[in-house]
């Protein structure tokens, strides 16, 4: 055992060996200030090729026309696709617009973000509140909330339709109450309700997560001294938890306005496509569509689509850091 011991010890040092030797000259070589970088670069190539370059060939495209899959092969149409896509008498009117679908599709996106963000933030910090007090079977229940989230999108919409279809179990349910079946996904407010239902069971147990992390780092001695002077849960809730708990949410809303705006998979898997008609076309569906799914592939239109929606991102994202950080102030 001692001599087996001592080969793996032998073995372990010459790796070791092995690898701080080009360690060591490439300090030498740069200084040991600029390392970190040197670690850093595999990551750093890894993120620009598959973020970055991305991002750029989108760009790219943007500026041409044509069909041609090829960037070289593609004629130089400058804002012709911005132009296409804004261009409206009234963007109130999707049907006055040049590219109709395109507001179509906005209009639908804004509708589920404002539903999906207020629904899962309440749901995740109401969770969040509950999993955070000593009940019993904590642990079981939080990993149960997490599960959904380590399924795939596309598993889950199939879940779903299968749960809502008219022979599914809902409407199983809905007959032993002796309710007539509903085909809830081929009529226009029933199929929006379930998309929003759907991503919010989703979705919610991540933002728990990260709702109960700040949960559990505010001080419990504030509740404490909050007990002694005999305050309601209510007023707890409001002049400690929440203020205390704000870089959470604030993290939170700001990943769920994002993760909102990019709702594609579970929308497409569950409404077969956005349907009824256009009842459930979103802003990266309609991206999708031109890009991948039409008779014709309107790569430039498409990435115009998309690089309009990265600015409004990156606008909100940046507008909400700065209320954030006036809150925290």
């Amino acid at each position: 055992m001692a001599r087996a011991t001592g080969l793996a010890d032998r073995a372990l040092d010459l790796v070791m060996a092995l690898v701080e030797a080009p360690i060591n000259a490439i300090e030498r070589l740069i200084g040991r200030g600029r390392m970190p970088y040197v670690f850093l670069a595999p990551n750093l190539v890894l993120f620009g090729i598959f973020t970055f370059l991305p991002i750029a060939i989108a760009v790219g495209y943007a500026f041409t026309g044509g069909t041609e899959l090829l960037i070289s092969d593609r004629p130089f149409v400058g804002l012709d696709n911005f132009r296409k896509l804004l261009t409206c008498e009234s963007y109130l009117v999707p049907g006055s617009c040049e590219e109709s679908l395109f507001w179509t599709a906005i209009w639908n996106t804004l509708w589920f973000v404002g539903f999906n963000v207020a629904g899962t933030l309440l749901v995740a910090l109401v969770t969040a509140l509950i999993l955070n007090r000593a009940i019993a079977a904590r642990g079981f229940f939080r990993a149960m909330f997490l599960y959904p989230v380590l399924l795939s999108p596309v598993v889950i919409g199939l879940i779903w339709k299968w749960f809502l279809d008219r022979n599914g179990l809902l409407n199983v349910f809905l007959q032993m109450l002796g309710v007539p079946p509903e085909i809830f996904l081929l009529d226009v407010g029933w199929s929006r309700f379930f998309v929003v239902v759907v991503s919010v069971w989703f979705h919610m147990g991540f933002y728990t997560l990260i709702l109960l992390a700040g949960l559990q780092a505010i001080p419990k001695d504030l509740y404490e001294a909050a007990a002694i002077d005999a305050a309601t849960p209510s007023r707890t809730l409001f002049r400690i938890t929440l203020p205390l708990l704000a870089p959470n949410l604030l993290v939170v809303l700001i990943l769920l306005m994002i993760k909102s705006v990019q709702i594609f998979d579970e929308a497409w898997v569950l409404t077969n496509g956005g349907g009824p008609g256009t009842a459930n076309t979103f802003l990266v569906q309609y991206i999708y569509q031109m890009a991948f799914a039409g008779d014709l592939r309107l790569f430039g239109l498409a990435s115009a689509a998309s690089v309009l929606m990265g600015l409004v991102l990156l606008v909100l994202t940046l507008v909400q850091l700065r209320l954030g950080k006036k809150v925290e102030s």
